[in-house]
């Protein structure tokens, strides 16, 4: 049986406190991510902030865009859980293009 979700986890280190610490930027982000992918949305992005930390969802048809940025750690964490038959390296893409970090890792799971 093929799997039916597709997970995509990316951190981006390195990245400048600027654009860690600009959640309008990073919802910006994953708003574009969701378009350029395809991915259909069911509401707007919601964001909080607290800690240091900037968190924020897009949620999609029972599933989720997220990204979680540590603007003093230059660090921000994407995941994207979606639809297999939708191909999340077109989201990644969004983020790899606009953030200027020094490193990003990658993994990808099929899920059941």
């Amino acid at each position: 049986m093929a799997a039916a979700f597709r997970h995509v986890v990316a951190d981006f280190t390195g990245v400048s406190p600027d654009q860690a610490s600009d959640t309008a930027l990073l919802t910006g982000l994953l708003i574009a991510a969701a378009g350029a992918a395809g991915y259909p949305t069911t509401g707007a992005p919601v964001a909080r902030t607290g800690g240091g930390a900037h968190s924020i969802v897009l949620f999609l048809d029972g599933c989720h865009l997220s990204v979680h940025a540590h603007p003093a750690r230059g660090l921000v964490l994407l995941d994207i859980l979606a639809d297999a038959r939708i191909d999340p390296r077109k989201a990644l893409a969004v983020f790899t293009r606009k953030l200027r970090a020094t490193d990003v890792r990658v993994e990808e799971h099929a899920r059941a």
